[in-house]
């Protein structure tokens, strides 16, 4: 078995047509890992409502008070 390729296309099947495989094969596999990103697991930043209220409630942003209405306004 001759490995000795003078160019890409003799690789991929010479002229034109025969490299279209390797462009295809290529675009697919950048689309594939697109979706895979774009679906993957939700941000680390994301947080849920009653972690935003207790922070809230820590910074002394909302008083005890605000902090217990909103609280059970979630809850329900």
């Amino acid at each position: 078995m001759n490995w000795n390729f003078e160019s890409i296309n003799e690789f991929c099947g010479g002229g034109m047509m025969g490299g279209m495989w390797f462009f295809w094969l290529i675009l697919l596999i950048i689309i594939v890992v697109f979706l895979f990103k774009l679906v993957g697991t939700p941000s680390k930043s994301a947080e849920s409502a009653m972690e935003l209220l207790k922070k809230r409630y820590a910074n002394g942003e909302i008083n005890k008070q605000e902090f217990e209405e909103i609280k059970k306004t979630l809850q329900s």
